[in-house]
């Protein structure tokens, strides 16, 4: 199936030739949304392509012939003007061009039958590639399909539950009196305090701890979570910690690089990248360097491992408890649940899964909806 770029160079190449001005940036635009909505039928790829390529109203009415010679036939204008058509008729399921039976205008304005095959316009389908790969295993993923999946994840947040902190705000019906704007107030009415000013602490999003496993057997997947969140890093200051033999902090590496260069960098910031696993080793580092000075307090703490570690069982539950005595909520992403014949049965994993509020996979681009669902999810008794 031909990409993007080649739908969006083929349609546009068709407006300049019918005198609608398109440029490069245009053009740009048209296939990032494409990207980002995966238009499935003809009116909604209308609107995409309404709102990014056209710039005056006087273009609509030759965009729209453009359009029906493009995609045409009764099912486009059907589906532009919120017909339900024939579901079968959708943009991914047929083949943009002419329909069989259709009018076909001629240069006096009378119509003619078309031809008994039909005309298929050399323009590409909408789907794009990535509804394919969001159903996919990242650990079967190239690089060049992972690079695809950063345009999605970068749409992604990643939401913590809201604590309230020292700043506060007034309300009408707040629990405490604010003193000091109480008796500024009074001194219009004389000194006598008629009206009770009363405030409510701001609510402020808890801070999100991420520790993710770089070891030799989470490799694949750690390439798919660092893209993930080199976003989170930037969008939510997100701490983002990697671990293997050693831990280290990546979140100044992640804030200052860029887009193509963030796991380059993480790779040079990280010199345990595949190797062996002590998780025990590198919580208890966490928990004295870090947890203990306040930042895992409050917090929403993830960790990425397949549980496998060359540490002691009883040694990794210890530090599990001292975490979840100081963080919010404890959540262990672990993509090997993601088989329905999957069992605790590691030692590190047995050891973690009762400090643990919350288990999920995440081992694809629409698994890491229940990622995002449970950070966001409140406190659970374990």
């Amino acid at each position: 199936m031909p990409d993007l770029p080649e739908l969006a160079a083929s349609f546009t190449a068709a407006l300049h030739d019918a005198e609608i001005a398109v440029g490069p940036d245009r053009t740009r635009s048209f296939a990032r949304a494409l990207t980002l909505l995966a238009p499935s039928t003809t009116r909604e790829l209308r609107h995409c392509a309404l709102a990014t390529l056209v710039s005056d109203p006087e273009q609509i009415e030759p965009f729209d012939a453009v359009f029906r010679e493009v995609f045409g036939g009764p099912a486009a204008r059907e589906a532009q003007r919120g017909q339900p058509g024939d579901p079968a008729r959708s943009l991914r399921d047929t083949v943009p061009g002419r329909v069989p039976g259709t009018r076909k205008a001629t240069g006096d304005g009378r119509g003619r039958e078309a031809d008994a095959q039909p005309r298929e316009a050399p323009v590409p389908l909408a789907a794009s590639p990535l509804d394919r790969l969001a159903g996919r295993d990242f650990a079967e993923l190239s690089a060049e399909e992972l690079a695809r999946l950063s345009e999605v994840m970068r749409t992604m947040v990643l939401r913590t539950p809201t604590r309230p902190s020292r700043r506060r705000r007034t309300a009408h019906h707040g629990a405490r009196i604010d003193v000091r704007r109480t008796l500024s107030a009074s001194r219009r009415t004389g000194g006598y305090p008629l009206r009770l000013r009363r405030f409510v602490p701001r609510a402020r999003p808890r801070d999100l701890i991420v520790l993710c496993d770089i070891s030799g057997s989470m490799e694949p997947y750690a390439r798919a979570m660092l893209q993930l969140l080199y976003c989170a890093a930037r969008a939510t200051h997100a701490e983002v910690f990697t671990f293997a033999t050693r831990l280290t902090r990546l979140t100044p590496v992640l804030r200052r690089a860029g887009p193509d260069d963030a796991l380059a960098r993480a790779g040079r910031a990280a010199p345990d990248w595949s190797g062996g696993t002590r998780i025990a080793e590198c919580l208890a580092e966490f928990n004295e360097r870090f947890g203990r000075r306040g930042m895992a307090h409050g917090a929403v703490v993830a960790i990425i491992s397949d549980g496998w570690d060359t540490g002691t069982a009883a040694e990794l539950a210890t530090q599990m408890a001292r975490l979840s005595r100081v963080a919010h909520r404890v959540v262990w992403v672990n993509p090997r649940t993601a088989s329905p014949r999957y069992r605790p049965l590691v030692a590190g994993m047995a050891a973690a899964l009762p400090y643990c509020d919350a288990v999920v996979s995440a081992h694809n681009l629409a698994a890491l909806g229940d990622f995002t669902a449970v950070l966001s999810a409140p406190r659970r008794r374990r």
